[in-house]
């Protein structure tokens, strides 16, 4: 297969910053794992929220916070609009939301299973998430605080690290050529 230069979306949803942190790191994990910089991988974090077309990468990594167990709405947005050109293509979902030690709560989102059927997605992984009172809203807080949620960042740089070489792995493993992202049109 020639992956030269193969193009790799990381994108994700996110309230307050902390998933597309996570979107960033893997994108940078991606690019610079062995097996990454050996396929040439160009991997780009671009937020959900920026809408970007998934038909101009040969694979994608799609995310989101998680809030109430239920994906963000320009992730769902993403998956549903460009449904056919995710499923041309390998996916992997990623969810981050659950905080404390270890985190909770372990449930998936709701909306994750519906999700990877729908877009046949290679796999999913749900990451820790953070919790800074200092950026969320009142309303927010005041849940956060009845709710008795652990307050820090519970983030596991090194499982997005080992969770980037393996999609760089299964992309090196591929047996079928990956297609060549279309040109837009003029």
């Amino acid at each position: 297969m020639t992956t030269a230069g193969l193009r790799v979306l990381v994108t994700a949803a996110s309230r307050h910053g902390s998933t597309h942190e996570i979107a960033a790191a893997l994108a940078r994990d991606l690019n610079g794992c062995a097996t990454g910089r050996t396929l040439g991988l160009v991997a780009s974090a671009v937020p959900a929220e920026n809408r970007p077309d998934p038909s101009m990468y040969q694979a994608v990594a799609l995310g989101s916070a998680v809030y109430a167990g239920r994906w963000l709405e320009a992730a769902r947005d993403l998956a549903t609009a460009h449904l056919v050109a995710l499923r041309d293509r390998p996916v992997w979902l990623f969810s981050s939301g659950p905080i404390g030690a270890p985190p909770f709560p372990p449930d998936e989102p709701h909306d994750a299973g519906t999700f990877a059927t729908m877009l046949d997605a290679v796999g999913h992984r749900v990451f820790p998430g953070r919790l800074d009172k200092g950026l969320l809203s009142f309303g927010e807080r005041a849940m956060v605080t009845a709710m008795r949620a652990p307050v820090g960042d519970f983030r596991d740089w090194e499982l997005v690290r080992s969770w980037a070489e393996e999609i760089a792995a299964t992309l090196a493993d591929r047996t079928t050529p990956l297609a060549a992202p279309e040109p837009r049109g003029t």
